[in-house]
């Protein structure tokens, strides 16, 4: 078991890399996190709307955009007795969660942890896809605020895939 000393040399380690360094796989990490901080930002916005902390959702000012048309329905409310963008918010805060944990050569030390969080990416990306087109088919209406994390989703999947590529070279022995 690490001493305090060698846990918090550790830390310091992992506290420069994360913030100092550079690499590709860093680089796309921190647009990953960027980008899932955007999705939060956004469902934080529909989470207050859907428990009564504002009264309003601002919309564009475009045709067919009705956020507390579809972030108010029945549909929103449906999974856990919770609203949607409260799983939403927990959702993103686990990928997160992912593109900051471990360090530089993460894909080397902790591969599983780069391919789950590619496949939770892919599993984000194909249900924001899926409620995209809910939107429309449902409520003939959209949420500017779900298609902002929506295109947050779509983004993060491609900067995933070159680290687990690297990771799944690791584990299948070619790296």
């Amino acid at each position: 078991m690490p001493s305090i000393k060698q846990s918090e040399e550790a830390a310091r380690r992992l506290s420069r890399t994360l913030r100092l360094e550079d690499g590709r796989h860093l680089r796309n990490r921190r647009r990953a996190a960027g980008l899932s901080l955007a999705a939060i930002g956004s469902m934080g916005v529909i989470a207050a709307y859907q428990l009564g902390i504002i009264d309003r959702l601002p919309d564009p000012p475009l045709p067919y955009f009705d956020a507390e048309k579809v972030d108010a329905a029945p549909q929103a409310y449906r999974y856990l007795r919770t609203p949607d963008a409260v799983i939403g918010l927990a959702s993103y805060a686990v990928t997160l969660g992912l593109t900051a944990y471990g360090g530089r050569d993460r894909a080397r030390t902790a591969p599983l942890v780069p391919l789950a969080l590619a496949g939770k990416a892919a599993a984000d990306a194909a249900n924001a896809a899926k409620l995209s087109v809910d939107q429309w088919t449902q409520h003939r209406a959209f949420c500017g605020w779900c298609l902002l994390a929506a295109g947050a989703t779509f983004a993060t999947l491609p900067l995933t895939l070159p680290e687990a590529g690297a990771a799944l070279r690791r584990l299948v022995g070619n790296a």
